[in-house]
């Protein structure tokens, strides 16, 4: 049966969303889709061409592979939840709209916007021992004269420590978007209802806003512990390679650095997958525990 001009004015109508989305697909499909399947099956080959599970062995048995996976989580464990902390505080604050809080929201938004190369660059120059850092030390009349702190020759916790408070200078402007985002969409009706049946501030946060925002905390959340599992640049910049190894650090370790190696692609490939492997499960595991917190509350109540 031949069709009509008006079936084909219908088709045409139906295929219009999907031509739009054409350009989205090529581009996901050649820049993202593309890379992760090669970086699969390179992590399941041999230099061969082999089906192989031999090099998430040498991943595991890589001497730096237990510090890196060490470092990683310490840096994710402290820097989300400073981070989260203090964002979550700025974000309660900006909310309240006080005067100069936009000006406010525009300087914590500073560091959001640096680049990472840009971010790093900065620091290097100012935690040298005659770098910013030191000289305003000086000026404040924390530092005497002639002396100087040489922030990148301490111990392995003390530069994980470094690292942590710089990461969340740059991060906590992002996550108290979110949160503030989230905060802005609470109705003030609901918490002005509960300062009415005489709940204090506290209260109504804990009992009324903190609730309602937890949707906006679970993606904050998920949003930041992938990006604290993928950092490098940073860690990279100030310190190199291999002085405090962490788990993407090693990818690009192995991938630009010793990349003329017999191993360096199942090596890369194989901390790739590692890595995804271990984002996917913590992002499900913190959505299973706090779905478990959101039942539990439930019940009690």
């Amino acid at each position: 049966m031949t069709k009509t001009k008006k079936d084909w004015k219908k088709l045409g109508e139906k295929a219009v969303p999907y031509l739009l989305l054409l350009p989205v697909i090529i581009y996901y499909t050649a820049f993202w889709l593309h890379p992760v399947l090669v970086s699969i099956v390179g992590g399941f080959t041999d230099p061969a061409g082999h089906f192989t599970l031999q090099n998430f062995a040498m991943v595991i048995h890589d001497k730096g592979f237990v510090p890196a996976l060490k470092n990683t989580s310490i840096i994710v464990i402290f820097s989300v939840t400073l981070e989260f902390i203090a964002a979550l505080f700025l974000a309660l604050l900006i909310n309240r709209k006080f005067v100069g809080a936009n000006f406010f929201l525009f300087l914590a938004m500073i560091p959001m916007a640096l680049p990472s190369a840009a971010a790093g660059a900065m620091w290097i120059t100012g935690l040298t021992a005659h770098g910013w850092v030191n000289s305003l030390l000086y000026y404040l009349g924390f530092l005497e004269k002639g002396k100087s702190i040489y922030w990148l020759a301490g111990s392995n916790t003390s530069l994980l420590a470094l690292i942590i408070v710089i990461d969340a200078w740059q991060v906590i402007p992002s996550v108290m978007i979110i949160l503030l985002a989230g905060l802005q969409n609470i109705s003030e009706e609901m918490q002005e209802a509960g300062y009415v049946f005489g709940g204090d501030y506290f209260t109504v946060l804990r009992k009324i806003t903190l609730p309602l925002l937890k949707p906006t905390i679970q993606t904050a959340v998920i949003l930041r512990l992938i990006s604290a599992i993928q950092i490098w640049l940073i860690v990279v910049i100030l310190l190199g390679f291999s002085r405090m190894p962490v788990l993407v650090e090693r990818i690009v370790y192995y991938h630009k650095v010793v990349h003329g190696l017999d191993i360096s692609y199942q090596m890369a490939t194989g901390y790739t997958i590692i890595v995804a492997a271990i984002v996917s499960l913590v992002s499900l595991a913190y959505l299973q525990v706090s779905g478990a917190f959101k039942r539990d509350r439930e019940a009690e109540a």
